[in-house]
């Protein structure tokens, strides 16, 4: 007899739908799993024969045989584990076959039948929706996650006995209902960091600031105890809470990676990453057999954070050239690809010379001429071209310090900032972008339009700096976010200065 279920399999950050094929015929008594099975769906056998049995069922004594379609993908993971075990109760008879022929099923059974999570709940139920299913059956665990979904019943379930009473008419399963702002957390907890924290560098706050309402790249530049990474800490409080569509993508890349718990799985919260300077190419942008999301396509939406940056190996730090402009990284192996997005802000911290006290009027430097110039080499221009705003943070005064006066908070500056941003989002409509860092030429030439005196401004600065294309692109949105910061129509002049003053590092003697 045959039975067939709906399951699925995870290419780059979207689901397939697979045919969960099993026929059992009069034979010697043997296992076989076909359809390109990796070690771990070829070792569901076990689990499935000891699950059936000991949820109190029988494992048939004959020649069962399971197809895996289509059969020419490369079928991974342990979410087979539940359909290939009901197939087999199924094509037992135990239950007619109809009533699976709606429903989409994934699950990791244990040795005694109960279900484990798997990965990649949300985009299993993203594919069951596509597919016109009815709903999707999945551990209990994974239902909040998939019920994210609109227009698809969500069963969570904890034993594979569950199930088998439910298509047998036995059992009512309630769907799961889930309300996204149930789930969503509040941007600033009490016990979080706070801009409030740090004394002075107003500059370097503000700095911020633009870069949080424009999603641009800022790299910082200082000595060491000038508040670098205090304040790199602080950046992710002072960011507008995501979409709803901004957080699904997110949803969806912590998803596949199974990482349930990490902040920006969380709806209403953007993700922080921030990387050891040891980390790999492959870390960073992803990699591995199977293709998996690396450091920047779990930094969706959010930002990544690198401290450090000239520690970290010249080759990996080349890698982000691409996907900082492109938004995306396509990772190809042998025999398999997978495309990922990974539009993040990227956050850099530095110091300006190997012992960090250049141009620190409170310590000499101990740095030959040649010994900074090999460590700036470290960063290539390209990279640095690609850092919209550089901001130098200069060694924090004593009267900062030891000041009462009461420095802004995070929430203050956000409010500016998600102002900032629905200005931006109802520039651009329904368009594909979110921020002004997003835009292409088309849309700086539309949007971010120069008058005379700021036109002349502009060209003068590009003369004297010796700035690339790419650098003129990139002031003209930075002025475009400021002047929307101050709810300005008109990037005008005053604008166009304070966008170039962010460009200090990018000179021609480079950094």
């Amino acid at each position: 007899m045959i039975s067939k279920m709906y399951s699925c399999a995870v290419r780059g950050i979207d689901a397939i739908v697979l045919d969960v094929e099993v026929d059992i015929s009069f034979g010697l008594p043997v296992f076989n799993i076909v359809g390109l099975p990796e070690a771990a769906v070829r070792e569901s056998k076990e689990r499935v024969r000891s699950a059936i049995q000991n949820a109190g069922y029988t494992f048939p004594m004959d020649r069962v045989v399971v197809n895996l379609a289509p059969a020419d993908i490369k079928k991974e993971g342990t979410g087979l584990d539940l359909p290939v075990a009901l197939g087999i109760l199924c094509a037992s008879g135990l239950f007619p076959g109809e009533a699976a022929s709606h429903w989409l099923i994934a699950g990791e059974l244990s040795l005694d039948g109960r279900l484990k999570p798997v990965k990649a709940a949300l985009p299993f139920a993203i594919a069951a929706k596509d597919a016109g299913l009815k709903g999707i059956i999945l551990p209990k665990e994974n239902g909040n996650e998939a019920a994210l979904v609109r227009g698809i019943d969500v069963l969570g379930v904890s034993h594979l006995s569950q199930v088998v009473e439910f298509f047998s008419g036995n059992r009512e399963i309630p769907p799961t209902m889930v309300d996204p702002e149930s789930l969503k957390k509040e941007l600033i907890n009490p016990g979080d960091p706070d801009f409030s924290q740090v004394r002075g560098q107003a500059h370097v706050k503000r700095a911020l600031e633009i870069a949080a309402a424009g999603s641009h790249h800022i790299l910082m530049s200082g000595p060491p105890g000038s508040g670098k990474s205090m304040m790199a800490r602080r950046f992710p409080g002072i960011l507008p809470r995501p979409a709803f569509e901004e957080s699904m993508e997110i949803a969806r890349l912590y998803s596949i990676v199974g990482k349930t718990f990490e902040p920006g799985h969380v709806l209403g919260k953007r993700p922080f990453r921030s990387p050891h300077h040891s980390i790999s190419d492959a870390g960073l942008v992803g990699g591995g057999p199977r293709p998996m999301p690396g450091e920047i396509s779990l930094a969706h939406h959010g930002v990544l954070f690198l401290d450090e940056l000239p520690e970290f190996k010249r080759n990996v730090l080349e890698v982000l050239r691409q996907p900082l402009e492109d938004g995306n990284i396509t990772l190809a192996r042998a025999d398999s690809k997978a495309t990922y997005p990974c539009r993040f802000m990227l956050v850099g911290a530095m110091n300006p010379c190997p012992c960090g006290n250049l141009n620190n009027p409170a310590r000499e430097c101990s740095c030959t001429l040649a010994r900074i110039r090999q460590y700036r080499s470290k960063i290539s221009g390209p990279l640095m071209d690609r850092m919209d705003i550089q901001v130098e943070v200069p060694q924090v005064k004593y009267e900062d310090l030891s000041s009462d006066i009461k420095e802004e908070s995070s929430g203050q500056i956000r409010a500016r900032v998600a102002s900032a941003r629905k200005i931006q989002q109802a520039r651009f409509g329904k368009n594909t972008c979110f921020a002004n860092a997003d835009m292409g030429p088309d849309m700086v030439r539309m949007h971010c339009a120069l008058d005379s005196d700021a036109g002349n401004t502009l060209r003068q600065a590009m003369e004297t700096l010796k700035l690339s294309a790419r650098a003129y692109t990139s002031i003209l949105k930075v002025a475009r976010t400021i002047a929307d910061l101050e709810g300005e129509v008109q990037v005008e002049r005053v604008h166009i200065l304070e966008a170039v003053q962010y460009k200090a590092l990018d000179r021609e003697d480079g950094i």
